[in-house]
């Protein structure tokens, strides 16, 4: 069977998502459209409005055949993390794999070179890389200026949606390197008024203008309604989150991706006089993002550490199916399913999987939508 597989967080699913998944069938000749989705969580630390099971259900109704939980500490994590942890969960499937993924710019070939740059880490590029952290650039700068450096396209490093491209490349390079890249342009940016300019939005703009009238004109019928119907509920997550920063222990704070150089006493003494808004302002700076931020925020939030999703990276997880076209359940189901039982770290992965979707379920009570013991659903 040929699956061709994406990775998302649909958070929330628009006109793009949906392209981006004709497309994918389109290119890949595929037999099914298999979806690698966070669950509540997300890369930039935030948490997802509607809940995981409707997201995947969106991507069933408007074109996907499957859709399987990227698990928590992968989803809440660096553009590495995010890519190996969705790369594990399909090392197994037995099926002929490609990927299909949204980019600014490049092809195939410039994702794989790039990716190989990177993976050498040549003695020009570690030198590059250390002057220009040590000069307080960001990491980010730091080694797209060490790519360059080293004949990399600066361009193909320059957005957030080519570095996961890159990563993708890194990811399954390792741990599937039969899997055919497929990037596929992306078709608007930002917030637009769909009347104006065809009504493809990015997810963020969409969240950041959720009470304007023309958001409607920028989703699926399907996913617009439930998008609109669920609560925002940040304000009471990051209320959260600050508190939890106040009262954890700064040992476990730095063992949370990202939380390096002392940042971890920054961290705590700010959140003694601010709120999660300030704390966020004034620890990021030109070495430090603010999604960077976020995510340490919402991974200590969590109990998501580097340390122990290393070592789910090595184990051999089994894809939690969120939800399946009935059609196509039979032929899916069973090149999704564990071959055996999983081990212990693939248990603990599953483990904290579930206490964050349980968190979140808390965090939106009383829920429009109940799936408390999380049942697959059949679309």
């Amino acid at each position: 069977m040929k699956i061709c597989a994406i990775i998302c967080e649909f958070n929330p699913f628009h006109n793009g998502h949906k392209y981006l998944l004709e497309r994918a069938r389109k290119i890949s000749g595929c037999d099914a459209v298999v979806c690698v989705m966070s669950g509540c969580f997300t890369q930039r630390g935030e948490m997802c409005r509607t809940d995981k099971y409707l997201r995947a259900k969106h991507a069933v109704l408007c074109g996907a055949d499957a859709v399987i939980e990227l698990p928590a500490p992968f989803a809440v994590a660096p553009a590495e993390i995010f890519a190996a942890g969705a790369a594990q969960c399909l090392k197994h499937v037995p099926a002929e794999l490609s990927l299909a993924f949204g980019c600014e710019r490049g092809q195939s070939g410039d994702f794989v070179s790039a990716a190989a740059i990177l993976n050498e880490e040549s003695a020009t590029f570690k030198e590059i890389l250390a002057r220009n952290l040590d000069s307080g650039e960001s990491f980010i700068k730091s080694r797209l200026a060490a790519f360059t450096a080293c004949g990399g396209d600066t361009q193909l490093l320059s957005s957030p949606n080519n570095i996961l491209g890159v990563e993708y490349a890194r990811a399954f390079g390792k741990t599937r390197p039969d899997a055919k890249l497929l990037p596929v342009k992306r078709i608007g940016a930002g917030y637009c008024d769909c009347r104006l300019a065809g009504g493809y939005s990015s997810a963020s703009g969409i969240r950041a203008n959720a009470d304007s009238d023309a958001v409607k004109g920028e989703m699926p019928e399907c996913s617009y309604e439930d998008f609109i119907n669920s609560k925002d509920n940040t304000e009471l997550f990051e209320r959260l989150a600050a508190d939890n920063l106040y009262l954890c222990d700064k040992d476990n704070l730095k063992r949370v991706y990202g939380c390096t150089e002392g940042l971890e006493n920054l961290l705590k003494n700010l959140v003694c006089e601010n709120a999660y808004a300030e704390v966020v302002e004034k620890a990021a700076s030109k070495r430090y993002s603010k999604s960077r931020i976020r995510r340490i925020l919402c991974a200590n939030l969590l109990r998501l550490y580097a340390d122990e999703t290393e070592k789910f990276l090595n184990c051999r997880l089994a894809p939690k199916v969120l939800a399946v076209k009935k059609q196509k359940a039979a032929r899916i189901l069973p090149l999704l399913s564990a071959e055996k039982e999983p081990d212990a770290e693939a248990k603990k992965c599953l483990e904290l999987t579930s206490q964050a979707y349980a968190l979140w379920q808390y965090l939106n009570k009383p829920l429009i939508f109940n799936n408390q013991n999380e049942k697959m659903i059949l679309v």
